[in-house]
């Protein structure tokens, strides 16, 4: 199936503001035998700062060199640098083999000094891909620093804002943070806000293996811009648990996916809140996928039939003993828990590690609620518990980036490395 959407219960209350929850599985199709690959539209942004000395720059140079060398003559790209201030190494320019020579050349000529005007670069980045924006490719920038936007604009939520003005022009974003010293929950929004992925490099000496696996990803789109739209009537309210951004029009909420590669799995999870409603009627919502290219489309060549879900108004009773959907609670779940511990994540960083134990507490209490007999959930909320210790007490910051890195991946169906998770081939 290509894709699906379950409930994880049928009944709702009639004098009570049920939520339940819906989980939809998206499967992107693999490449047509016919299949010519989308070309790529990107922008390689280095930080260069004086943080980037030690061998950092020379393996960031290395890993674009080798993404470099994945690229066909139609496709662009650019390089930009920055410390405080910013350089166009590369202007956009098409793939070449003479033009990636040159790349490597002036790429080598650069040194790393001063400080981190983030913010300036990225946007120089950009611009370039905006400037050559190809209507049927894949523009992506490609952030990667080591340390904290300390010049220019450095407001997070201003960045994320950018971010997702630029999504919208067809500029998504994709950060990578080297090290100990950035801001992983300001890159993790950037890529979030520009519909890309963000990847925690705990060692510079794998730069090169996680850029060359996004630019590889981005090879591979086969669906671009893929939304999830649910039709509800009026007066159920719609978010998105998983950490997606949401758009209401009317009587329908869309949900923005980014672009899926071959084979990619992708789970989302959705919250539904009900109004109050008579015994015996019916309440019902329509999911559907789609995207830019119609690849779900019923013609495209992965036709998805949209979902279709029925809640009836119940009584108490009938509520309190219904059946549950396991797969849908074992989602639900472990994306809470992945907020939980992003959550506690930062309040550990900022030394509240009381507030971070009750985070924690207070999902694993809820989960144990539902869990039943299940074994994943029990043994979920059993770890939430055990891990109590481990964020209520100073932390070292190499191992909150893992945390915040490992849940960032379980709730958006990426693997441990943050890449996309695919069915067998």
């Amino acid at each position: 199936m290509t894709f699906t959407a379950r409930a994880d219960r049928r009944f709702i209350r009639t004098a009570y503001r049920s939520q339940r929850f819906v989980l939809a599985t998206i499967v992107a199709p693999e490449p047509a035998r016919e299949h010519v690959r989308l070309p790529v539209n990107l922008a390689f942004v280095l930080d260069r700062s004086g943080s980037m000395s030690g061998g950092k720059l020379e393996l960031a140079r290395t890993a674009v060199e080798s993404a470099l060398a994945r690229l066909q003559p139609d496709d662009r790209f650019s390089v930009v640098v920055y410390d405080d201030v910013v350089d166009v190494v590369v202007d956009s320019t098409t793939a070449s083999a003479e033009a990636r020579r040159n790349a490597v050349d002036r790429l080598r000529a650069i040194d790393p000094r001063g400080s981190t005007n983030l913010g300036d670069g990225w946007l120089r980045g950009c611009e370039q891909v905006a400037n050559r924006l190809h209507e049927r490719g894949v523009n992506r920038v490609l952030l990667l620093t080591d340390g904290l936007a300390n010049v220019g604009m450095t407001d997070p939520a201003e960045l994320a804002r950018h971010a997702t003005e630029l999504r919208a022009r067809g500029v998504a974003t994709s950060t990578f943070g080297v090290g100990n010293d950035f801001d992983e929950a300001l890159l993790t929004a950037m890529a979030d806000a520009g519909g890309g992925h963000f990847r925690y490099i705990a060692d510079a000496r794998s730069i090169e293996d996680h850029m060359t696996s996004e630019v590889g990803e981005t090879l591979e789109v086969v669906a671009r811009d893929a939304t999830l739209e649910v039709t509800a009537p009026e007066g159920v309210l719609i978010e998105s648990v998983s950490p997606y951004r949401v758009q209401a029009r009317g009587n329908r909420t869309l949900v923005s996916l980014g672009d899926l590669v071959a084979n990619q799995v992708l789970e989302v999870v959705l919250r539904l809140r009900f109004p109050y409603g008579d015994e015996g009627r019916e309440s019902g919502a329509i999911v559907a996928v789609t995207d830019r290219d119609g690849v779900f489309a019923p013609t495209g060549r992965a036709a998805a039939e949209p979902a279709r879900l029925v809640w009836t108004y119940a009584t108490d009773r009938a509520n309190d003993e219904q059946t549950r959907d396991g797969e849908v609670d074992r989602a639900v779940a472990r994306i809470y828990a992945a907020r939980a511990r992003q959550e506690a994540v930062g309040l550990n960083r900022v030394g509240d590690y009381q507030a971070a134990r009750r985070v924690l507490e207070a999902t694993a209490k809820r989960i144990r609620g539902y869990a039943g007999r299940d074994p994943e959930l029990r043994g979920l909320a059993e770890r939430l518990t055990e891990e109590l210790v481990v964020y209520a007490a100073p932390m070292a910051e190499a191992s909150r980036k893992q945390l915040h890195f490992a849940s960032t991946n379980v709730a958006r169906t990426r693997d441990a490395q943050g890449r996309s998770v695919k069915r067998p081939s």
